[in-house]
Formats: structure tokens, C-alpha cells, sequence
């Protein structure tokens, strides 16, 4: 009697599920996009609570709340919540991450415990590869640290220029002069960092033939300053 024989319907079957299968790179998870956040809350002013999430390449969210005290505010219109993307320079980013690794990840005590104005407490987290890590501050004694937090809560304020200036625009063209005079002297002494942040309501106020013609200079000596 004749034996079949099943091995080339074995050897069939094998090459189906050879031809089915990815290779064997494609099942490797990529590693986890590294983000920073900063989380920033003080009830004593508005807004008394934003974050800020900021990703290697400079992209991020930025989300503010008002709170329940009244606005100090000087400027001519106060600014509602704000929730949109932003895109900070890609050198500042590196900047960020840098500090980063720097400070395990944020895994450290980066408050200085001393008995200081109270500032609102800022709260620097990582989340990547390396794991995780995060260290909240009122004001910390570490050069680095601190830097950071003066420069994201400068960067904070510079997004919610950019909302006042959308505002203004709209609503005030007048207070325009006011704001961008403000905002000229603030870029100078430090109180807003990385103006690029709100590029595209400046490039629209130095082209647009409406607004003053010192506001759409301003505008572009802001510009200018976009690294700063």
C-alpha cells in the first residue's frame, strides 16, 4: 500500500505563515516620545493654575484657568482661559531636556524649604524613556531649577500676551499701542520669554495697515526678538 506523503502540504503551511507573520522588527515597541510638563498653581493670582507641556522638538499644550482672585493686571484687557497648542524653538527645548537629564529626571527635592515670598508652586515633571520623575518648588536654591521656572512662568505670560493681543485686536485696536509699549519693556527686563511662541498675532499686527503704525513697529521689534 502507497503512503501519502504530508510534507509538502507541511512545507505549504509553513510558507503561508511565514508570508502572514511581520518581521520580526516590527513587533518592537518604539520607545516612549519624552514630554516635560510643568504645572504651575498659585490662588493668589490669575490664572491661578496652567500647564505646560513641552515635547523635545519644541511643540507642546498650554492650558490656564482663572482662579478667584482679582486681576492686578495692568494691561487693558484681561485674558480668559486659554486651552491651544504652542510650539517653542527647538534650541529651547534641547535646553529643557537637558536640565532634565542633568537632575535625574526631576527624581530629586528641588524646594529650598526656606521661609520665602511665596511665589506659587511650579511642579517640573518628566515621562520618557529613562522613566519618570518630577519635583514641585516654591523656589528652589538650585541655579538650574530655578531658571527654569522663572523662564516657563515667563513663557506662560508671552502665551497669554499673545491671547490679549488677539483680543485687542479684535475688540480694542486702540489699547494695541498700550500693550505692545508693555510688552517691549517686558521682553528687555525678562518678565516674557520666547516670544516666538506668539509669532503669528505678531506678523499679522506689523502687516496689518489698520492698527498703528507704532503698534506695527513694535510688532516687529518684537519680532526681531524672538529668541529671547
Amino acid at each position: 500500500m502507497n503512503r501519502v506523503s504530508f510534507q509538502p502540504v507541511l512545507t505549504l503551511f509553513a510558507l503561508l505563515l511565514a508570508a502572514l507573520s511581520p518581521p520580526a522588527y516590527t513587533q518592537q515597541w518604539p520607545a516612549a516620545d519624552p514630554v516635560v510638563t510643568v504645572d504651575f498653581s498659585n490662588p493668589g493670582t490669575n490664572p491661578a493654575h496652567w500647564v505646560l507641556i513641552l515635547h523635545p522638538d519644541g511643540s507642546g499644550h498650554f492650558h490656564s484657568e482663572h482662579g478667584v482672585a482679582p486681576s492686578n493686571e495692568s494691561q487693558s484687557m484681561d485674558v480668559p482661559d486659554v486651552d491651544r497648542d504652542v510650539r517653542l524653538s527647538p534650541d529651547f527645548a534641547a535646553h529643557v531636556f537637558q536640565v532634565a537629564r542633568g537632575h535625574h529626571w526631576f527624581r530629586e527635592d528641588c524646594d529650598s524649604h526656606m521661609k520665602v515670598a511665596f511665589q506659587g508652586w511650579k511642579k517640573i515633571s518628566y515621562a520618557g524613556p529613562e522613566g519618570q520623575g518630577s519635583c514641585t518648588f516654591n523656589f528652589s536654591k538650585d541655579k538650574d531649577i530655578a531658571e527654569l521656572g522663572d523662564t516657563f512662568v515667563g513663557v506662560s505670560e508671552t502665551i497669554r500676551e499673545g491671547a490679549r493681543l488677539e483680543l485687542l485686536l479684535q475688540h480694542d485696536r486702540l489699547g494695541l499701542d498700550q500693550e505692545t509699549e508693555f510688552m517691549v519693556d517686558a521682553v528687555k527686563d525678562g518678565r516674557l520669554r520666547q516670544i516666538g511662541v506668539i509669532r503669528d498675532i505678531l506678523e499679522r499686527l506689523a502687516d496689518d495697515p489698520e492698527v498703528m503704525d507704532r503698534v506695527r513697529k513694535r510688532a516687529r521689534v518684537l519680532l526681531a526678538r524672538t529668541g529671547a
